[in-house]
């Protein structure tokens, strides 16, 4: 049974390798599936055995741990504050035209140089509503639309 035990030692370095590279918290499960079947192959337990513990404990490590691990692992992702300022509305303070490069929106208090979505003028007064920022501009379309 030697040789089980080295082909049990030779998937936890695939599945190690693998997971090194994706980071993707599924093989990690594999190897240490693969670690209890090697354990019972050195322990001298059948080849059955082993695959059965291999799949067992792969699968309820995968099942149970994977989703508590992400959660720690994977980063909080906070909104910044140009993340909060799409769908947001407010009025134009400058008139927006694109050709000739101008436009500035107010929204929560602060000043935008905004640019129109659809490439057509909006006047001065009119409230608009923010499809998207790109840089320190804000994209806009009227909000009555």
């Amino acid at each position: 049974m030697v040789w089980a035990a080295v082909l049990w030692f030779v998937l936890i370095v695939v599945f190690l390798a693998i997971e090194s590279s994706t980071v993707s918290l599924v093989s990690i499960w594999f190897a240490a599936g693969s670690l209890a079947a090697m354990v019972t192959a050195i322990l001298g337990g059948e080849i059955w055995l082993q695959v059965v513990l291999f799949v067992a404990v792969s699968v309820l490590l995968l099942a149970s741990l994977r989703p508590v691990v992400r959660k720690y692992i994977t980063p909080k992702l906070v909104k910044t504050n140009v993340d909060a300022v799409i769908g947001k509305t407010g009025p134009v303070l400058e008139a927006i035209d694109n050709v000739q490069g101008t436009g500035r929106v107010k929204l929560s208090g602060m000043e935008w140089s905004a640019r129109s979505t659809e490439n057509e003028p909006i006047e001065e007064g009119m409230i608009v509503k923010v499809d998207r920022v790109e840089g320190v501009k804000v994209f806009v379309t009227p909000a009555d639309k």
